[in-house]
């Protein structure tokens, strides 16, 4: 059983706010729906102030009735070319099939640029974005961020293929213990919160190296969840932490049983979930409320 004290939560609240894509300039405007609520407050995730680098993404694959379909939300590092997270509400296992075509965000290189994903069939290298000849001969997967495994349709599925969502990311990793975790958290959310408002954000901690001598290579891979109840309560919550390796195992973040070589993962992942959502959240006070024990 997973314990938590008020500050575990409160890190995890803050990291939680929840397929065309756009580029824009407020999540909460646009695409606030894959953000946790937590006392009817949207923590909506804090940016870096160069919006230069780091842009914010509702991502679509299609419109409907000339209204953008949002399917997850994503921060983007254009100066690494991968994602700092991707954030989306967990709706049920759909068993949605895999694609095989990859796309880009093409506002990334030319902010005129029509908001929806295309192809990445060109070969070309950007500026701003990854593109898949980089993966090529790399000996890395293009890791989701928000997987397949997760999708709540099939459109949704599609769009998880664009590569603003994915990181390199070990191969044996990928395959093994990472799609072990993310199914572990599939049940977890079906088991102990299916009544309630769940929402998932995943992200990576960049690395030193890359591929292709442009694309960050991230040292881990960390997801949290949290789940509300009709109130906006929070009733379950937790988080997992994975080196980019072969099949290393994944930590499961629990003060509470934490070992001692594990205390430094642990508090970096915590460092980095609470540096990256907590001016986004428009009162903590209300947020210390929802999880006072």
């Amino acid at each position: 059983m997973i314990l938590f004290t008020p500050g575990l939560l409160l890190l995890l609240l803050l990291a939680l706010s929840g397929c065309f894509s756009e580029v824009v300039d407020d999540f909460l405007n646009k695409c606030p729906q894959f953000f946790a609520n937590p006392g009817k407050t949207v923590c909506t995730p804090t940016v870096f102030p160069d919006k230069n680098r780091y842009k914010k993404i509702c991502q679509s694959l299609y419109e409907e009735q000339g209204v953008y379909v949002y399917e997850y939300a994503t921060l983007y590092d254009t100066a690494n070319k991968i994602p700092v997270y991707s954030a989306y509400k967990f709706e049920g296992l759909m068993g949605c099939k895999r694609n095989n075509n990859w796309f880009i965000e093409p506002q990334l290189d030319k902010p005129d640029a029509e908001g929806t994903m295309k192809l990445d069939n060109n070969g070309a290298l950007l500026s701003n974005q990854a593109v898949n000849i980089d993966y090529f001969n790399s000996g890395y997967h293009r890791g989701h961020l928000a997987p397949v495994l997760h999708a709540r349709s099939k459109n949704c599925s599609n769009a998880t293929f664009t590569l603003t969502n994915a990181a390199p990311q070990n191969g044996s990793f990928n395959s093994g213990k990472w799609r072990v975790t993310e199914a572990k958290v599939a049940k977890i959310l079906e088991e102990k919160c299916a009544e309630n408002s769940r929402y998932i954000v995943t992200g990576v901690v960049p690395g030193t190296k890359k591929i292709n001598n442009r694309v960050r290579i991230p040292s881990f891979f960390w997801t949290a969840y949290i789940c509300l109840d009709n109130n906006q309560k929070v009733t379950t919550a937790g988080a997992f932490l994975g080196k980019n390796r072969n099949d290393i195992e994944v930590s499961e973040l629990n003060i509470s049983s934490l070992e001692s070589r594990h205390l430094f993962l642990y508090l970096l992942c915590m460092l980095i979930i609470f540096f990256f959502f907590y001016s986004g959240c428009k009162s903590i006070l209300v947020i210390k409320n929802t999880i006072s024990m």
